[in-house]
């Protein structure tokens, strides 16, 4: 088992990756504060623990990668996190982005397609202490038995835009998502300003695993 040590190596490692974040564009200092306080190290198999504060993707098991810092950070602050907000998260993986949401305050849900990283990530934070609401399930759908939410993040590249999740969020409420083929995607931000209008955003071009269940890839 890892253990669970947060260095001041580790500390100056997150701080380098703090002003890099900031060099590339990200502004908001509360997504940037949850980076800096968040041990990135702690979610990493030991194996490739000493990459952790490398601005890049690296695998997690069943196919699944933790997101490159800097895509954990663009989609957070698209998200806009406020206090209290009830937020949607389709991709466990390795809880880290869920984590991040966390810290900022908000009240997360969290679902994830495969279940051998489900029963992983919710063991280890439980280990960890933080307290998020964890599924196992088809994350394409949504999570309709809690919603609806405030903000609905998806950490895996979709085909199309689900309906479903449209209709889990409020009305002012913000899906960020990013869509297009299997290799690349463009980030979306599609806000409900009421059943009938959404207004949709389109921001830089991202590369996710791909989205996988009932309204994603099959």
């Amino acid at each position: 088992m890892l253990k669970l040590e947060d260095t001041y190596l580790h500390k100056g490692k997150r701080k380098a990756l703090v002003a890099l974040l900031r060099e590339k564009g990200i502004k908001s200092e509360s997504v940037l504060d949850a980076i800096n306080n968040l041990p990135r190290h702690f979610f990493f198999d030991s194996a490739l623990v000493s990459h952790a504060y490398e601005d890049k993707a690296f695998p997690i098991g069943e196919g699944q990668t933790i997101s490159q810092p800097y895509t954990v950070a663009f989609q957070t602050e698209l998200l806009d996190i406020k206090p209290g907000n009830k937020v949607l998260e389709i991709g466990t993986g390795s809880g880290y982005q869920g984590t991040i949401l966390h810290l900022l305050g908000a009240e997360v849900y969290s679902i994830e397609y495969q279940k051998k990283l489900y029963e992983g990530t919710k063991r280890f934070l439980t280990r960890l202490g933080i307290e998020m609401n964890l599924f196992y399930g088809d994350g394409s759908e949504g999570l309709a038995a809690h919603a609806p939410y405030d903000k609905i993040l998806v950490t895996a590249g979709a085909p199309v835009v689900p309906n479903s999740l449209l209709k889990q969020l409020k009305i002012g409420g913000t899906l960020v998502i990013p869509v297009g083929d299997r290799k690349t995607q463009a980030m979306l931000r599609l806000t409900k300003k009421s059943q009938k209008q959404i207004i949709r955003e389109e921001f830089d071009g991202f590369a996710f695993v791909p989205l996988l269940g009932k309204d994603g890839w099959r």
